[in-house]
Order: C-alpha cells, then sequence, then structure tokens
C-alpha cells in the first residue's frame, strides 16, 4: 500500500508539471502573438512620419600629442682617484764632504748718467771797439784851430795821439805818441781832440758801453 501511494504521488507530480509546461508555452505564444501585431502597428504608424535625422556633431580639434618627457643624461662615470703610494721608506740624504767656496758676489754697474743735455750756445758778442763819429767834422775844425804862435814861427808838422774815450763818447785823456818837433802843435793836437772829437764809445759783449782807446795822426800845414 505504501509503495502504490508514492508511485500515485509521483505520477500527480509529474502530470502538473506538465500542465504547467502547457499553460506556460500557450500564454508565450499568446503573448508573442499579441507583441507581433503590436509591433507591426507601431511600424505602419512610424512609416508614416518623416524623420529628419540630427545634424552631426561638430568635429573635435585634434589634441596636440602628449610631450614626451626628455630623457636625462645619465650622470658620468666618476673615475676613482688614482691610487697614491706612499713610500715605505724616507728618501735617503746625501751629505757633501767639502764644501765648495762661496761664489763672488755679481758685480751690478749702475746704468750709466744720461748725458747731460749740450749747454744753449752763447748769445753772440757784442763787443766792439771805440767808432769816431762825424770824423770829417771835428778832424776839419782841428785844422782850422792852428795856432797862432806856431802859423807866426812857420811851424809845421805831424803829431800822433792817443785818446782815452768814456762811455759818454768823449775824449777823457790824450797822449802824443809821436812828436811834430813842435810843442806848440804837439800841445795843439791834445787840446783840440779833448774840445772837438766825438766817439762811439766802446761796447762790452753783453753790449754796454765802456771805456777804450782810439790813436790817430793829425797833419798841420801852413797854406
Amino acid at each position: 500500500m505504501a509503495y502504490a501511494d508514492q508511485q500515485m504521488s509521483g505520477n500527480k507530480v509529474v502530470s502538473i508539471v506538465i500542465v504547467a509546461l502547457i499553460h506556460v508555452a500557450v500564454g508565450y505564444l499568446l503573448i508573442s502573438g499579441l507583441a507581433i501585431s503590436a509591433a507591426k502597428k507601431i511600424i505602419e504608424r512610424v512609416d508614416t512620419f518623416n524623420v529628419e535625422e540630427p545634424p552631426p556633431p561638430p568635429e573635435e580639434p585634434d589634441e596636440p600629442p602628449p610631450e614626451q618627457p626628455q630623457e636625462t643624461a645619465p650622470p658620468p662615470p666618476v673615475a676613482p682617484p688614482p691610487p697614491i703610494n706612499i713610500a715605505p721608506q724616507p728618501p735617503q740624504i746625501q751629505t757633501q764632504r767639502e764644501i765648495p767656496p762661496p761664489s763672488p758676489p755679481a758685480l751690478v754697474l749702475p746704468p750709466p748718467a744720461p748725458a747731460a743735455p749740450p749747454a744753449p750756445p752763447p748769445p753772440p758778442s757784442q763787443a766792439r771797439g771805440v767808432q769816431p763819429r762825424n770824423q770829417s767834422r771835428w778832424v776839419q775844425r782841428i785844422i782850422e784851430d792852428y795856432p797862432s804862435r806856431a802859423l807866426r814861427q812857420e811851424e809845421e808838422g805831424t803829431v800822433g795821439v792817443r785818446v782815452t774815450v768814456g762811455a759818454d763818447g768823449r775824449v777823457a785823456a790824450c797822449s802824443v805818441t809821436s812828436s811834430s818837433g813842435s810843442s806848440i802843435l804837439d800841445d795843439a793836437a791834445c787840446r783840440s781832440m779833448q774840445r772837438y772829437a766825438r766817439f762811439e764809445p766802446a761796447l762790452n759783449d753783453a753790449g754796454n758801453p765802456i771805456s777804450g782807446n782810439w790813436s790817430t795822426r793829425i797833419t798841420y800845414q801852413i797854406r
């Protein structure tokens, strides 16, 4: 009895499942048929309208390419410092038994002194001797001043005289260098020279007037 009850209950379950599947299939067919008809109506309505296509969207500007990162050069390799050779022993010091004599000090000659500039040439000398002034005039006056005593005695002759001319050009002193043989004529010659003779005085190197000497001869002759 129990086995029979179990078999009957299993059959019921199978039958219930089959019936449920049949209902599902029938519902699906109904729903799919209605959906197909509704879709056809919507398509017909949609075909009756002019659908305007929207304008295409504006083209986006090209984006610049992304900047590539610059590659940094690797740092140069650092060379290791050269090895330092440390001498195991200090260098040997060589001693010299004989000390050479010291070298003589260098002879330093001072530079020659610059040559002195040549002395400027001295100015030209302005020195000169005594020169007679208007000689022909005063010589004529001396001859005309014939001593009256010598005329009476008819004494004639030539007297040589030497005069000292001062800085003012006048005769300061007179001496007879050669006599005429008549003391009257000799004295008259020096006296007339001091009275009538005029000179340009002598000058030194600087051109200053100084005293000077001058010599001449005076001839007395009765005409």
